[in-house]
């Protein structure tokens, strides 16, 4: 089981790093540097906005479809005409709602034109990821991480040519980036049901009866709750900067959104660690097999790596901000620091939130989930005011901690997890290794880049000394069976 997890998801890890890095740094950094910071801040402040409203668009179905196919992979030709009905009575649901809420908080004209296409491709998003829920819930891993990076793919054709063409770079505007988007969650979703199909047995029919859509909405209502809740927690903070920094607020929100972007390349590679937990804790609890095994591996795999990533943006987040944007100042790379000390309590979600929810402990989780809510318009109402968009990156990262440490304990004090002492102590002193690493690196070599990779390599070798990697492992994975 945990020979079939690793190559998995080192599989995924694999094509979505080669193929998002190039989205990242060569697509979607140009297009805020060739768009300015004001006009790319409005599009990620109602991306922000279509995110949070998303809960409408989705409803939990997706986390209820995977969790219940995992167990069942039978119910899956049954289910699907159901769950499709549902998810298309949604879509039109939330388009409706969203917008009327987009117009009710002051968007128009060239704003309200750029909502209704974010809302279009959060709409179209959504088909592909209950698509690829029932890919992943038959544990067809690797199609499953193919999808998962066919609309970047397919984008950065699109968008490679508008941004480098130089008949449409020097035009190039922040619309025709909408543009592209939409084309290409198209072309993703219709792959994404061919490859279904292929795979397993779908009837192709709508059932709108309103009382099995009632039923399954009533079910799914509580992973709709927790999403909507974890979603005002972690994306509000963009439209709160540019709503309470008055007129420098589309300004400080594409400030926030250049650092913002890092730390969401950053958290896609916990993200598709839970993508494959969910199933596969559904299946483990479901069968009463031990579960601890894979949460340590999980964790050795992601906490290391996430604390590596965050320590180097404390000691090098102004070089990197300057490398990467040509106006970043040194307040850039004090939001990088903050904002990237979040990641590896983004990293504990992904593990002991996916197990709480296999587990369908979903009152305990809407109930973390709000307290994480009430912290974060707290401390962004206190901080924003005074810090603008470095205040909401402090916030972003104490509201992480504390939702991460509670999922922890709780995961624990529900599985009865074995408590290792040293384990944990293992990555503490990882950690000071890394910090003391860091500084000594910054101080004494000039050149932040060769700093930046020796940083990267000692931390690199603690890593096996630690036993977090192991070569003997490695070499297991590669042999054939």
């Amino acid at each position: 089981m945990r020979r079939f997890f690793v190559k998995n998801i080192l599989f995924i890890l694999t094509i979505n790093i080669l193929v998002k890095t190039i989205w990242v740094f060569f697509i979607d950094r140009t297009v805020q540097n060739r768009v300015g910071h004001a006009a790319y801040g409005t599009y990620a402040s109602l991306l922000t906005f279509s995110i949070i409203f998303s809960i409408l668009l989705d409803f939990g179905l997706t986390s209820y479809n995977t969790r219940t196919i995992s167990q069942d992979p039978e119910k899956l030709a049954e289910l699907f005409p159901d769950m499709l009905s549902a998810r298309l009575a949604l879509i039109l649901f939330y388009n409706i709602i969203s917008g009327l809420i987009g117009w009710l908080a002051g968007y128009r004209g060239w704003e309200l034109m750029l909502l209704s296409g974010v809302l279009l491709i959060q709409t179209l998003n959504s088909l592909i990821l209950f698509l690829r829920s029932n890919v992943a819930a038959l544990q067809r891993f690797k199609i499953d991480g193919i999808l998962s990076i066919s609309d970047r793919l397919v984008l950065i054709l699109l968008c490679g040519f508008l941004l480098y063409y130089p008949a449409t770079a020097v035009n190039f505007k922040i619309e025709w980036f909408i543009a592209a988007q939409i084309a290409s969650y198209f072309i993703a979703a219709l792959v994404a049901y061919f490859v279904l199909r292929s795979i397993h047995f779908i009837p192709i029919r709508l059932t709108f009866h309103p009382k099995k859509i009632f039923k399954i909405v009533k079910q799914t209502f509580p992973y709709a709750l927790l999403i909507f809740l974890m979603s005002v927690y972690i994306r509000s903070d963009m439209n709160l900067v540019e709503w309470i920094c008055g007129k420098n607020g589309k300004e400080q929100a594409g400030i926030y959104a250049a650092s913002y972007r890092l730390l969401d390349y950053c958290i896609q590679y916990g993200g598709m660690f839970a993508v494959m937990l969910l199933p596969f804790f559904g299946r483990l609890i479901s069968q009463k097999q031990e579960i601890q095994p894979i949460i340590r591996l999980s964790v050795n795999m992601l906490l290391p790596i996430s604390f590596t990533i965050a320590i180097a943006c404390l000691f090098f987040g102004n070089h990197i901000m300057h490398l990467l944007y040509k106006h970043a100042t040194s307040y850039d790379g004090y939001i990088l620091a903050w904002l990237m000390a979040c990641f590896p309590g983004w990293c504990i979600t992904y593990v002991y939130c996916t197990l709480l929810t296999a587990n369908g402990n979903l009152i305990l989780l809407n109930k973390i989930a709000f307290a994480g809510v009430v912290v974060n318009i707290s401390l962004n109402l206190f901080l924003i005011p005074k810090y603008m968009a470095l205040g909401a990156a402090i916030t972003a990262c104490i509201t992480q901690a504390f939702v991460a440490a509670a999922f922890a304990y709780f995961s624990y004090k529900i599985f009865g997890l074995p408590k290792n002492l040293f384990w944990l102590l293992s990555h503490v002193g990882f950690i000071i290794i890394a910090l003391v690493t860091g500084y000594l690196v910054n101080i004494l070599l000039l050149n932040p880049l060769p700093a930046l990779a020796l940083f990267c390599a000692v931390c690199a070798i603690f890593m096996f000394i630690f036993r977090f990697v192991s070569v003997k492992n490695i070499r297991q994975l590669l042999e054939r069976q």
